[in-house]
């Protein structure tokens, strides 16, 4: 067969999966695929195993997340607590979290109905597939499927959380009890969050101990309590070669904070010392990451880190990210606490609508965003 005749097969083959691609991953597989098409093929400099020495030199360091035991938080230790988070935000911008009360059934109920959400039907998931980035639920593929020159290995379902009652309807009603327990996983996320970032906004001085706060500091709080929620699904299949894709590229998430939920499969790295480190999972524990908005909130002194999702060729990965931040409409802006003339503000005003603008006219990947925010 000449070369012509080959690419030519070739060119009908990748024609007939493009038509899939929208479909997502997931959809691929269930068709049955033994190679990763083009569409998923990354630049060689892009690839997860070009940083595979660095990867190992770390992992012999034993180089690992802080761990942050919130139970500590409310006893006479809560101020070593806090110094440990505040190192944990300025030096790695995420920490595990353990301890932090939420009940294990509903950890693995979330992670189950998740899963036995991504075993529908095709027909059934696609029901709820959309662009619009307003939509209450919205199922999709890739990191920006309309944007994204090369897709990534992933399918995600998004929940707007808040206000629940109103949402919750919009939600997928099967399986049949998938709105009732992500309802209830969802509320235990926010009144975590609401604890964890008074403990911040107390490791950053901005609001008083819990014996001495004021009443500005209960409107600061106040804030949060009304904030935004949303909730990302996420399943990245097993990828027949994994070498050659990711299952999200490095970027930084837009909120305050994210509180990630895994199962028992790694995927997870950051990027650290510019190394990437894989996280390894802790059972009933959560992955929690500073996001960009909290970067702006404490005008730099806590970062937002790069991080990615590696696919493996065997097992399928879940992994549950609920982000939150302030209510959407609301300006984000450099607490005026933290802003001296050592420290001059570093970041302008931005809101939930100068993020969907901004992406929906730029490739968001890495920190671009946060960059284009930053004052020179």
């Amino acid at each position: 067969m000449s070369p012509s005749m080959v690419k030519a097969i070739e060119t009908k083959e990748d024609d007939n999966l493009g038509s899939q691609y929208q479909k997502g991953v997931k959809h691929l597989c269930e068709n049955g695929i033994n190679k990763v098409p083009k569409k998923y093929i990354l630049p060689l400099s892009d690839r997860p195993n070009m940083n595979d020495g660095e990867l190992n030199n770390v992992q012999k360091q034993n180089l690992k997340l802080p761990i942050i035991d919130f139970a500590e938080l409310h006893g006479s230790n809560r101020p070593q607590v806090l110094k440990s988070l505040a190192n944990a935000c300025e030096q790695y911008g995420f920490f595990q979290l353990v301890n932090h009360g939420i009940p294990s059934d509903v950890i693995s109920s979330m992670i189950d109905v998740s899963t036995r959400f991504f075993e529908l039907p095709f027909e059934e998931r696609a029901k709820y597939m959309s662009s619009d980035m307003h939509s209450p639920v919205r199922y999709g593929t890739s990191f920006n499927q309309s944007k994204d020159e090369v897709f990534c290995w992933r399918d995600f379902l998004k929940l707007m959380c808040n206000p629940i009652s109103d949402v919750v309807p919009h939600w997928p009603s099967s399986p049949v009890d998938f709105r009732r327990l992500v309802a209830i996983y969802a509320k235990e996320t926010k009144y975590l969050f609401l604890m964890i970032m008074v403990a911040i906004l107390e490791s950053l001085g901005l609001v008083g101990t819990t014996e001495n706060k004021t009443e500005e500091d209960d409107n600061i709080i106040k804030e949060f309590q009304d904030g935004s929620q949303l909730m990302v699904v996420n399943c990245y299949p097993p990828c027949p070669e994994p070498n050659l894709t990711l299952g999200m590229p490095p970027h930084s998430d837009y909120g305050f904070l994210t509180l990630l939920l895994q199962d028992e499969v790694e995927g997870l790295q950051i990027q650290y010392q510019d190394k990437w480190i894989t996280v390894q999972p802790i059972a009933n524990s959560f992955v929690v990451n500073v996001g960009d908005h909290l970067e702006i909130f404490s005008n730099g002194k806590y970062k937002s880190v790069l991080h990615r999702v590696s696919v493996n060729s065997m097992k399928s990965r879940i992994s549950v990210a609920s982000l939150h931040s302030l209510p959407f409409k609301r300006m984000v802006r450099p607490s005026p606490k933290l802003i001296n003339e050592e420290n001059p503000r570093h970041y302008k005003d931005t809101d939930f609508s100068t993020f969907l603008e901004y992406i929906s006219s730029c490739d968001p990947k890495k920190k671009n965003f946060l960059e284009s925010r930053k004052i020179s």
